[in-house]
């Protein structure tokens, strides 16, 4: 089974938006900034998913993102499957912070429990082929739709019609250029809709 041992975010700012994740998020060693290598326009294709364990805990995180220069996309909310609310960091990183639970059941934190990289692909089938066949362990898949991988390092990784990605987050799905993002783990290959993984920095591993 592999696993995602860290995510590189590129910034037009790179000042900005380690500023940015210090305030708003205490991600430690799971994220890295560096300067972007090409242009990106519109929707970068992913986004990164805080889960927490009650709805005072994505409001702590959520507020704090804002504070600290995100653009609310999509102002938190009860919904079927919980609550939760996505923003959009200076970077251009669109970020969801959300739970299950409906009732909050303790004092306020802004801990997670765990990081989700959820890529928005082209053929969700075929995304999934080529990441088994790179030794990833499939925990649930929904059809065509949407598969999440098994994972014991510090980010998990999930495939997302990239359409329905974009309207989850509240954006168009139209974008070009870079994804702006290089994900640290098995690497080096580039998956069939472009994303780049890297070999992960020594001192990223567990």
């Amino acid at each position: 089974m592999t696993s995602i041992d860290s995510i590189t975010l590129e910034a037009a700012d790179t000042a900005a938006a380690e500023r940015f994740y210090a305030n708003a998020f205490e991600l430690g060693t799971r994220l890295r900034v560096r300067a972007s290598q090409e242009p990106a326009t519109g929707f970068r294709g992913f986004t990164l998913s805080l889960t927490v364990s009650q709805p005072a805990d994505a409001d702590a995180l959520l507020g704090a993102a804002l504070d600290a220069g995100a653009t609310a996309l999509k102002p938190a909310a009860k919904s079927m499957w919980g609550y939760g609310g996505v923003v959009q960091a200076p970077d251009g990183a669109i970020w969801k912070v959300a739970t299950s639970a409906k009732k909050n059941t303790g004092p306020v934190s802004r801990r997670f429990d765990s990081v989700v990289l959820l890529l928005g692909v082209a053929d969700v089938a075929a995304s999934k082929r080529f990441y088994v066949d790179r030794g990833f362990t499939v925990a649930k898949s929904f059809g065509r739709m949407y598969v999440e991988f098994d994972g014991s390092g510090p980010v998990k990784l999930a495939l997302y019609r990239r359409r329905a990605l974009a309207k989850d987050a509240s954006v168009a799905p139209e974008g070009a250029g870079s994804h702006g993002i290089a994900i640290g783990g098995t690497g080096p290959f580039t998956d069939p809709d472009g994303f780049t993984w890297e070999t992960a920095p020594m001192a990223a591993r567990p």
